[in-house]
């Protein structure tokens, strides 16, 4: 866990599991898996999560329950966006019941910050918050970690965040309903790493969510609950490491203007390891890989510019590799960085 990281959209991570499974093809170069097979493989944390493989280090799926990282939202005075699960999936197959209600006992615990929660697995997500004596257990578990009676009895919690990752319309369209049906002050989809188009407007455009009447007469919802929002928020991202795969400039551009329409925060993370010429900082006299879009799969090429000539770049090929570090987050000359507001 970090109190500080590099990730643009949260201020610290919370690893209160690490370990995971790969699920779809956005998990292919999974930057946690990488680390935990190479730098951090001796790590207690860490330590045989991964196999090794010719592709390179692979899941085991295997989960570690880091039990000595549990409490540490409770030790941060100063409020905080949290990631919680950084380096796994808090929904994972291998995580029990019982810890996945201490870590929801420890964010009710510790409501001055903000928590968000990502995961692959939306089924299980829905279906666990979803579950009638959750808040009931929840509170029960209160005194164990806090000492002190339960203060709140609200639900769903007004400080965490539910999202999904969904890296191209397949994974979209399998976990977007499950989500949509979650109990959760705000929603939001992470489409990182982008590797395939994602129209994500049919649920944009939701004016209000229809949760089922179960959830609605319960009796024990925060005010409003009844005119939430389908979703509040959408991070895009293309994928970075040396196996990144492109992301379509014009994919990123469709996501921003829906979310423009429809009035939803819009957060560009990045470009990843490819990006459209001009975002680069300067021209280059070498040979460059590029990539174009062509019949729904990427061509890739190599361009070498003539004997003292820079590269010209223009709208083809598509994107140029150029890595992260030497790219800007603008899309379209413009950073876009807005958060969603809790209602």
């Amino acid at each position: 866990m970090a109190d500080g990281t590099s990730i643009e959209w949260t201020d610290a991570t919370w690893n209160p599991i690490t370990g995971c499974s790969i699920v779809s093809p956005g998990c292919t170069n999974c930057y946690a898996m990488k680390l935990a097979g190479t730098r951090l493989k001796h790590i207690d944390s860490r330590k045989g999560l991964t196999r090794n493989t010719k592709a390179g280090p692979v899941w085991t799926g295997e989960v570690r329950l880091n039990r000595q990282w549990l409490h540490q939202p409770l030790d941060w005075k100063k409020p905080r966006r949290i990631f919680v699960c950084a380096h796994g999936d808090l929904f994972a197959e291998n995580v029990p019941d019982e810890w996945i209600l201490d870590v929801f006992t420890v964010m009710a615990a510790a409501d001055h910050h903000t928590y968000q929660v990502l995961t692959k697995r939306a089924d299980r997500m829905r279906e666990f918050l979803s579950r009638r004596d959750l808040l009931d257990d929840i509170y029960a578990n209160w005194y164990t970690f806090t000492g002190k009676p339960a203060e709140v009895y609200s639900w769903p919690l007004h400080n965490v965040w539910c999202g999904i990752s969904a890296e191209d319309q397949n994974r979209a369209d399998e976990r977007l309903p499950d989500l949509l049906v979650t109990p959760a002050k705000v929603r939001f989809v992470s489409a990182e790493p982008l590797i395939g188009p994602l129209d994500l407007a049919w649920a944009l455009s939701r004016n209000r969510l229809d949760i089922g009447s179960g959830f609605l007469t319960r009796g024990r919802f925060s005010p409003g609950l009844e005119s939430l929002r389908a979703l509040d928020w959408i991070i895009v991202g293309g994928e970075s490491g040396p196996d990144a795969r492109p992301m379509h400039p014009d994919w990123a551009r469709d996501i921003r203007d829906d979310c423009k329409n429809a009035g939803v925060s819009f957060f560009f993370k990045q470009w990843g390891e490819w990006a459209p010429g001009e975002c680069a900082p300067r021209m280059q006299l070498r040979t460059e890989r590029g990539a174009t879009w062509f019949n729904e799969q990427w061509i890739f090429e190599s361009i070498t510019p003539a004997v003292g000539q820079s590269l010209h770049r223009d709208d083809a090929p598509d994107v140029y590799r150029f890595g992260k570090r030497d790219l800007t987050r603008t899309l379209d000359g413009i950073e876009h960085n807005a958060m969603p507001v809790a209602r």
